[in-house]
């Protein structure tokens, strides 16, 4: 499974890296440290691994790298058995989008690895492993993944979450609006459009209301409708939905756009998850996936052929 905290600390580091210029050259020199399947992990492939490492802040043994590039031969293996291949695309959009999470282009990124003496394909080597590895236990074990309702009911009840917010979830209907201030005007620009979205809420009594008013006015943009459950909103957002009538308008709040309001359109009960329903499911299938993720590497590994040379020679696997 994809370690997104561990690739958030990475980013990170680059970041850091990048402005303090460090880094050295790629060395060349390798040799053959371990063949898994027929397939030869190298010094060099080390090396780079313990490079990343560095960047993100990990402290492991060669052992433990080696273990890891291991792990992700047999997984890319096993992939290709069940015909399980990110394309190079699949694998570039992955990449893309850390590097849009850092606000740069996919160049940039790259040139922040090289700073640091780090090829992007190793990077994308591990993106790729994880892409593969997740794919492959979603789909072959996804029945024994799921999560029951009386899973959740039986560590709701365990753990005292039978208050209202936690039995109780509800479908809200919104329109958001913006009332447009340029980035290069002053302060007194966002603060006159604060009045006159303060002014305009008092005349919003429905989203027909909403729309007709604000689709007439310029520089304002009102969008259409996001439908949205508990669970998908953050815990500040439903607080100010719950208290706003429907057919009314959020308060103004400032942000980089200008000044923005939401339209309640609806707010309805729904049999979707709570958010506290949302955060047991999604702890409790992370870890049936990292049971079953553990066994079945276990088992491809003990089948793969691993043979150590050079000064790993007469290692053995885990």
């Amino acid at each position: 499974m994809t370690t997104k905290l561990t690739f958030r600390i990475l980013i990170a580091a680059l970041f850091c890296a990048a402005m303090t210029g460090g880094g050295t050259g790629v060395a060349r020199a390798q040799s053959v440290a371990v063949m898994v399947n027929g397939e030869p992990i190298t010094t060099f492939d080390i090396e780079q691994r313990s490079r990343l490492d560095k960047l993100s802040h990990q402290s492991r043994t060669r052992q433990q790298i080696l273990d890891e590039l291991i792990d992700e031969k047999v997984k890319i293996r096993e992939g290709k058995k069940y015909g399980v291949s990110p394309s190079d695309s699949d694998i570039d959009s992955s990449f893309a989008s850390m590097s849009s999470r850092m606000r740069m282009s996919q160049d940039q990124m790259t040139k922040m690895l090289a700073a640091q003496g780090i090829r992007p394909e190793t990077l994308k080597s591990k993106i790729k492993a994880d892409m593969v590895w997740t794919s492959l236990v979603r789909g072959r074990f996804k029945d024994s993944l799921l999560v029951g309702e009386k899973e959740i009911q039986a560590q709701l009840a365990a753990t005292g979450g039978g208050d209202k917010g936690s039995t109780e979830s509800f479908e809200y209907q919104m329109r958001p609006i913006v009332l447009i201030v340029s980035r290069s005007s002053d302060g007194g620009a966002m603060e006159a459009r604060r009045k006159e979205a303060e002014s305009l809420r008092s005349r919003v009594q429905s989203c027909e209301d909403a729309d007709r008013i604000f689709k007439a006015l310029p520089n304002t943009a009102i969008r259409g409708m996001v439908v949205k459950t508990s669970a998908d909103l953050p815990p500040a957002l439903r607080e100010v939905l719950d208290k706003t009538p429907v057919g009314q308008l959020t308060a103004p709040e400032a942000t980089r756009q200008g000044i923005e309001m939401v339209a309640l359109c609806g707010r309805k009960p729904t049999t979707a998850d709570t958010p506290k329903k949302r955060e047991i499911r999604d702890k409790m299938f992370a870890e049936k996936f990292m049971a079953k993720s553990k066994d079945y590497l276990r088992e491809v590994r003990n089948a793969a052929m691993i043979e150590y040379r050079g000064v790993d020679a007469g290692r053995s696997g885990r």
